[in-house]
């Protein structure tokens, strides 16, 4: 726990650095591999700073999130029993790796946007989608549309709400991980059924 709450000290510190931008993209793009710490907890404190730029730091988490995203597929695709495993034990996720292997196989592309969107951590989707073979192009457009999806959706809510957002998603962040999930899927049955 003293590991965690020095981590969490060093996030809320790095949100007002001049470097905060770099730190940002650090932690976006490590914890689609390997680190513990969600990019939301950096952006969320950037974005109530300088909400005009909350929309940017949104881009800044997608893109280094989806470039992570391909490293952690690599790892998985090549080096999944020396590299993914023990990241995958060291995290206590050998269920939800089961879970996901289930997921892929019925679900394919859906599986990866639903875990890029959900509480379950992107780098186990990462890490598994290489291991289990997903086709890549699918893999990365479906990284891209709920990575994106998820910063936006918490960009818009800051931009527009400012400080009450913040409470909001404190409360409730798993709540508006899910509505956004489920309006993806609906806009995505809407232009499917055009």
């Amino acid at each position: 726990m003293k590991m965690m709450a020095r981590l969490m000290d060093w996030v809320s510190r790095s949100a007002i650095s001049p470097k905060a931008k770099w730190t940002l993209a650090f932690i976006a793009f490590t914890e689609s591999i390997i680190v513990p710490l969600p990019p939301d907890l950096l952006l969320i404190p950037m974005a109530l700073t300088q909400r005009k730029k909350a929309f940017y730091f949104a881009t800044i988490c997608t893109i280094f999130s989806v470039l992570g995203g391909a490293v952690g597929y690599y790892i998985g695709y090549h080096f999944m029993d020396y590299v993914g495993m023990p990241i995958v034990r060291f995290y206590h996720l050998s269920d939800e790796y089961v879970r996901i292997k289930e997921w892929y196989d019925t679900y394919n592309a859906w599986a990866v946007a639903a875990a890029g969107l959900t509480p379950i951590p992107y780098k186990l989707c990462t890490l598994s989608a290489g291991a289990f073979k997903v086709h890549f192009g699918i893999f990365m457009i479906a990284s891209v549309f709920s990575r994106s999806l998820r910063f936006f959706a918490i960009a818009a809510l800051i931009y527009v709400f400012g400080e009450r957002a913040r409470y909001f998603l404190e409360k409730r962040f798993d709540l508006v991980l899910i509505v956004t999930l489920v309006l993806g899927i609906a806009g995505f049955l809407v232009i499917k059924l055009l």
